[in-house]
């Protein structure tokens, strides 16, 4: 007996960017497709015409790109089924499973108030009536008497009484089909074995299963996924983290980390966190560990999770995403020399930082040219405690390291012996020394912004303060 292939589908609207709660719908329907050896496929729901734009249709599959879920086939338009979905309607129609509303807009707004008062579901007056009448109609689905059930692979069974439907619309008066009819006309067409969706749309799905049944096309398989929460608990916003996807990448955020962490909120397999390529996601991700409650953004771990996949990555890609962020701002020119720097201080470098930016940051100190300036705060430094003088003495047994020497280990000896030698502690050193070799910005040991500096800039950044602060008194 052969088994029936999974086929899931991501379906956004393109009426806005790729937010990151439909960026982590379109990984559960990738991951669930791919872990069965199924397929997964991109369909743009454009049928409102008004609010659907090119942009951004190009944002979302910019995003998806970026994200690297590569759907299966062509990338399938709402729009482009519109005949499907109006044959659909008019079949409904003629088996009597929907009928032609011609109330006004007036009329309904009158019979909608009446039903809320009532507490009852709406029915339009023409919903028993087969008189024709010459003006605009709209098709409206006549929802049957009884229950209506699903069984749902993260919501678990569901049902519904009847009563607590509307007599939807399949078609507007214009003649253009809405999203409940297009929605269950497309995914049949496609042979969609699953809807992995949000749970906004559990409801949805109630109406859905009536009109499946109506039309006699088997039911796909539901799952219906928690919403993403604010850390606060309450309902996603702007303000929350609800950006793009593409604001995640210009904040520096890596494809993989962000998608590692997007499966992770509200997914689990035992107490596996970090997943850091596709094979090891593809062959644990199953419906089972998908959890029913909703789903918190924690930003915490988003830099965390993020952090250890800048860890993992390769020097070079890591360099060249550095790169973009240092000539966006226009602060520095990078060079032979520079890219050199920066790539031999990647190891350091992406230990500690939580994405590109951070990384941005860190790399900073490697970038400055001489001299440096210095804040007032830090040129208080250079009067406290002899540090010109140690700075002095320091430089002048650096000078001694040649060729090879100049490494990591013979400079912490260096600096280590020195330290011994004068019985002082590190702080009386290590500040006035960091401050003249990184202006204060964040760096790593001071051993490694010496060598990452190499032996002849260290020495002059070291020189030129010497030179511009000689004449300090202790205060």
């Amino acid at each position: 007996m052969s088994v029936k292939k999974i086929i899931t589908r991501f379906a956004p609207s393109p009426t806005g960017f790729l937010h990151i709660g439909g960026a982590r719908t379109a990984l559960f329907n990738y991951y669930f497709a791919k872990s069965l050896n199924g397929e997964f496929h991109l369909r743009i729901e454009d049928t409102d015409k008004i609010r659907s734009t090119k942009e951004a249709t190009d944002a979302i599959i910019e995003g998806l790109n970026w994200l690297e879920i590569q759907h299966d086939g062509e990338i399938i338009f709402q729009s482009a089924n519109e005949e499907h979905h109006i044959k659909a309607a008019h079949k409904l129609l003629e088996s009597q499973f929907a009928y032609k509303c011609y109330s006004t807009k007036e009329e309904l707004e009158t019979l909608r108030t009446k039903a809320l008062k009532t507490g009852k579901s709406f029915r339009s007056p023409y919903r028993n009536k087969k008189l024709e009448q010459n003006k605009p109609y709209t098709i409206r689905f006549r929802v049957p008497d009884g229950n209506t059930q699903i069984e749902d692979l993260v919501q678990g069974s569901i049902n519904w009484d009847n009563t607590n439907f509307d007599d939807f619309v399949l078609l507007r008066a214009d003649g253009t089909p809405t999203y409940m009819l297009a929605v269950v006309v497309d995914d049949h067409d496609m042979n969609i074995t699953h809807v992995v969706r949000g749970d906004d749309h559990l409801i949805n799905a109630g109406r859905q299963a009536m009109v499946y049944e109506a039309l006699g096309w088997t039911i796909p398989t539901w799952a219906h996924l928690s919403l993403i929460h604010g850390p606060d608990g309450k309902k996603l916003s702007k303000r929350h983290g609800a950006l793009s996807v593409q604001e995640y990448r210009d904040m520096g955020y890596l494809p993989s980390g962000l998608k590692n962490y997007l499966l992770k909120l509200g997914w689990s397999h035992g107490d596996d966190e970090l997943y850091f390529d596709e094979q090891s996601i593809t062959k644990v991700f199953s419906m089972k560990g998908v959890n029913s409650a909703p789903a918190r953004l924690d930003f915490d771990k988003m830099d965390y999770i993020n952090g250890q996949h800048i860890m993992r990555e390769n020097d070079e890609t890591l360099l060249s995403l550095l790169t973009t962020v240092i000539k966006s701002k226009n602060e520095y020119k990078l060079n032979g020399a520079l890219t050199k720097r920066l790539l031999d201080a990647m190891p350091s470098l992406k230990s500690r930082s939580k994405n590109i930016i951070d990384l941005a940051d860190q790399a900073e100190y490697l970038l400055l040219s001489r001299p440096l300036h210095f804040t007032e705060n830090n040129k208080k430094t250079f009067r406290k405690n002899g540090a010109l003088d140690h700075l002095s003495a320091l430089t002048f047994k650096l000078k001694c390291l040649e060729g090879p020497e100049w490494n990591n280990d013979n400079i912490q000896q260096v600096i280590e012996s020195y330290l011994e030698a004068k019985n002082i502690g590190f702080g009386k050193l290590g500040q006035p020394v960091r401050v003249a070799l990184t202006g204060g910005k964040p760096s790593p040991d001071l051993s490694l912004v010496l060598n990452y500096l190499g032996k002849s800039e260290a020495l002059l950044r070291l020189q030129d303060t010497i030179d511009t602060y000689k004449d300090l008194n202790e205060e």
